[in-house]
């Protein structure tokens, strides 16, 4: 499903932390626990223009922890619910990497992104990246878009090094009206 319509303007996700609880090596579609707020923030950010890619590292698959069936069956899911609650998620971009590779495709590098902008032909000066961790932030400079971290995992202070995100939130639903406001858009609650 390749689009070549004028470029689109995306919001690159992370799965666990950022969309579902992180389980931690998940691979019993059964235990799928969706975050407070995921649907209607991206409703939100859906009727502001913006399409939806999902990037996550899978290095379970590398450990044996996870199972690409399941795997599948996971993304599947995810995708049915999304739909139901009236939000098209456009792809599954999974690095089965292990977490010591240096793959272009496993985050911090930015492959997954721009692999995702290339299929989609996504303007990524006009896109973000939402994670939960440093290296979702890292991949998002790399490949060229506005970076939001959100939840408790991991604080930008505590990487120095690395250049910190544009916004950092509670969870997705608070990051919305910073992301719209950011891009020219206003907040559905806004005249």
């Amino acid at each position: 499903m390749k689009n070549k319509t004028p470029p689109s303007k995306a919001i690159f996700l992370d799965r666990d932390g950022t969309l579902i609880v992180d389980k931690v090596y998940l691979n019993d579609p059964e235990q799928i626990e969706y975050l407070p707020g995921v649907f209607s923030a991206l409703r939100e950010l859906r009727d502001a223009g913006f399409i939806f890619l999902i990037v996550t590292n899978q290095s379970g698959i590398a450990r044996g922890l996870v199972s690409i069936d399941n795997l599948n069956e996971i993304h599947r899911r995810i995708r049915y619910a999304f739909s139901e609650n009236g939000v098209d998620l456009q792809e599954f971009y999974y690095a089965p990497y292990p977490t010591d590779s240096e793959h272009p495709m496993r985050k911090p590098n930015p492959g997954m992104i721009l692999q995702g902008a290339k299929d989609y032909n996504v303007d990524l000066s006009q896109s973000w990246m939402i994670g939960d961790r440093m290296i979702d932030v890292e991949a998002g400079h790399r490949a060229g878009v506005k970076t939001i971290m959100v939840g408790p995992r991991e604080k930008a202070s505590d990487f120095p090094k690395l250049k910190p995100p544009t916004g950092v939130f509670p969870n997705i639903i608070d990051a919305v009206p910073f992301i719209l406001a950011q891009s020219g858009l206003k907040s559905m609650g806004e005249k």
